[in-house]
């Protein structure tokens, strides 16, 4: 199915959830904020939350720095 992710089309297995997603992109959730059509997707649905066909969902890790 086609999603864009960080503002990039791409194709995903059907039935993937946000956590897979995650942790395909960065391999990890530790850091990660997601947001899926513009909403924020909290950590606890990540697992649960299964994506379709044209959603939106964006990406952000956390940096430290100034």
């Amino acid at each position: 199915m086609k999603l864009t992710v960080n503002g990039e089309a791409e194709e995903w297995a059907d039935g993937i959830t946000v956590a897979q997603l995650v942790t395909a992109r960065l391999g990890t959730g530790k850091g990660v904020a997601a947001a899926v059509d513009g909403m924020v997707a909290p950590r606890s649905t990540w697992p649960s939350r299964v994506l379709r066909e044209g959603q939106v969902v964006e990406l952000l890790t956390a940096v430290q720095g100034g």
